[in-house]
């Protein structure tokens, strides 16, 4: 019966993905109600006349490693 362990696997791997892409699309909608969160010092912003330039490298390790966290807590 190792189809039927493999759907299973295949379950809680939709559901993963799933929860990471909900916690994602929250941070997203929370991000203009957390007053630090994408001016942390780290992250590079330039702008010029016509062109604006944002790119969060800190903001994104932190968001990395809470979902690295996260996931290894589902695991356990």
């Amino acid at each position: 019966m190792g189809g039927l362990e493999e759907i299973r696997q295949l379950g809680r791997a939709l559901i993963i993905i799933g929860l990471v892409i909900v916690l994602a699309g929250g941070l997203l909608l929370a991000s203009g109600k957390i007053p630090f969160f994408g001016r942390l010092p780290g992250d590079i912003v330039v702008t010029r006349e016509r062109f604006a330039l944002y790119f969060p490298i800190v903001s994104m390790l932190i968001i990395s490693a809470v979902i690295s966290v996260i996931l290894f807590l589902m695991r356990k």
